[in-house]
């Protein structure tokens, strides 16, 4: 019969083989928790809610006694790789992507699984109908992908996360002239954000007429301006653009704007990094919704084909449990770090 430090001696290779692994299964063994997996992985237990945001929709809201011989994904900490890359994914590659840094959570190479549209494109290679190799380039000056790097369809195949730009009303729009855009990977919220001390109804879009906006300059604004909402052609509402997001804040603080409307993610981030929690809000009604797509050109001899692949791909992992819980585990992790 085994002691207790016996039992806990024999835990030890296991636990120090597991360290570090991240993106991989744990089968939960009778006695653990999540704290005993978390130390075992990350080695501090304190990070136990980042295996339950992940798994949430595999385990019970009571965590004191866990399911045994349930199948749980251990996230990627920032800084982390997955155990494995993605087997399709090879330097002597049939397709070529581009993508670059600098938009966590969504793309960032020092972001678990370098981001959730990362994630979200690797799977849906995976399950398209004739998979293909392909191979993950990266470029953080983001004003070159567009227009030289994906323009020409010669250099890289396709690229990730863009916009979609509204083409049914802006057909002229150099995005929607040059390029194919694949389903959304994912939908963002726009939002506008006031300070508490000065909140602004936004029940309907006629609330903000007379009011003052800032979007930081570069950033779209087909959102601002479309045929159900021309705030900006019949000088509606004022848009101030900042140069940054930071710039916009400061100006919110100081009473020279009434709201920022960025997306959600980075409006969070910026509200954690300039201490303004609890002196600014978001609104509960988004400004828009807007999904985040992969581009391929329309110059590109072969762009028809590889767009269908990909969506046939998406469609299928949005059909399996694989999709929710790569967008669950990034959406908590997010949260786990500002809180």
């Amino acid at each position: 019969m085994r002691t207790a430090a016996t039992a806990f001696a024999l835990l030890l290779p296991c636990a120090a083989y597991a360290q570090g692994q991240c993106d991989v299964p744990h089968t939960i063994a009778d006695g653990e928790t999540l704290f005993s997996i978390a130390d075992q992985y990350y080695g501090d237990l304190n990070k136990w809610s980042v295996i339950y945001y992940g798994n949430q929709n595999v385990l019970p809201t009571a965590l004191l006694e866990l399911p045994v011989g349930v199948t749980v994904t251990i996230p990627c900490l920032p800084g982390q790789s997955p155990a494995d890359p993605t087997p399709l994914q090879s330097a002597d590659a049939e397709l070529t992507i581009l993508t670059g840094s600098n938009y966590a959570p969504f793309s960032d190479r020092d972001w678990m699984g370098q981001g959730m549209v990362t994630e979200l494109f690797n799977a849906a290679m995976e399950a398209t109908p004739e998979p293909v190799s392909y191979a993950i380039s990266w470029e953080d000056d983001w004003s070159q992908h567009l227009f030289p790097m994906l323009d020409s369809g010669s250099q890289f195949d396709m690229g990730f996360p863009w916009l979609r730009p509204n083409c049914d009303e802006n057909r002229d729009d150099e995005r929607c002239v040059n390029f194919h855009f694949s389903d959304p990977l994912v939908e963002i919220l726009v939002l506008l954000f006031t300070r508490t001390d000065a909140p602004v109804a936004f029940e309907d879009d006629a609330d903000l007429h007379g009011r003052t906006i800032c979007r930081p300059e570069g950033y779209f604004t087909h959102d601002l301006d479309r045929a159900d909402r021309r705030w900006l052609s019949d000088n509606l509402v004022r848009l101030v653009q900042a140069d940054s997001p930071e710039g916009c804040f400061a100006a919110l603080m100081e009473g020279s704007v009434d709201a920022v409307t960025v997306n959600e993610f980075l409006g969070w981030t910026k509200i954690h990094e300039l201490g303004l929690k609890g002196q600014v809000q978001p609104e509960q009604r988004p400004v828009s919704i807007e999904g985040l797509h992969v581009v391929i050109s329309k110059k590109h001899w072969r762009g028809t084909t590889h767009l269908y692949r990909f969506n046939a791909g998406l469609a299928a992992l949005r059909e399996t449990e694989r999709y929710n819980e790569i967008v669950t585990r990034h959406l908590g992790t997010f949260w786990e770090q500002l809180n």
